[in-house]
């Protein structure tokens, strides 16, 4: 069975939502409150939050002081991975990885072309993993961390989703994929 397997006890993950950008603030970041109320709506806890700005250390620091803490298994970001000129996600964050997730990217883009076309190539998501956590980056608009929850990470970090979900590659959890 490919699917949510609603006879199976659902797991809340720790999930952070990072927003990159030097031009939003708490009133103005639709898409990390996006993702946060999505995330909340699925069942996770919401393990921090924040909005820095486009700038390879900030990006980084944040990242690592997330990735550092036990009590974070997932970081979700949004924005700075376009190609206008000050879009330095990827930049800041790939060389931190210890493991990327090629798929990822492949779901995402999948997903992006069905509401925006072609548009999708100007979209540099990317996933890995830094130590034991787990980093998806997105988009900044709002239409796309929609894509990225709705179509791809809602059912892959939902412990119930069989034959089996990222959950099971979180530490505290890894007995779910046994």
């Amino acid at each position: 069975m490919v699917g949510i397997d609603q006879s199976l006890p659902f797991y809340a993950l720790r999930i952070a939502v990072l927003t990159v950008s030097d031009t939003r603030d708490e009133q103005t970041d639709k898409s990390g409150a996006l993702l946060a109320d999505r995330l909340a709506a699925a069942g996770h806890q919401l393990a921090g939050k924040a909005i820095v700005r486009d700038d390879v250390e900030a990006i980084r620091g944040q990242v690592m002081a997330w990735a550092d803490d036990p009590e974070t298994d997932v970081i979700l970001t949004t924005g700075g991975t376009g190609f206008a000129p000050r879009d330095v996600t990827p930049e800041a964050i790939k060389p931190l990885f210890r493991r990327e997730m090629d798929g990822f990217a492949v779901l995402f883009h999948q997903a992006s072309f069905g509401t925006v076309g072609f548009s999708t190539l100007q979209s540099r998501a990317f996933a890995g993993q830094i130590g034991d956590t787990f980093i998806f980056c997105l988009p900044g608009s709002t239409g796309a961390c929609r894509d990225g929850w709705d179509l791809v990470l809602a059912n892959e970090l939902d412990s119930r989703y069989r034959p089996c979900s990222l959950a099971g590659q979180v530490p505290r959890l890894r007995h779910l994929c046994a």
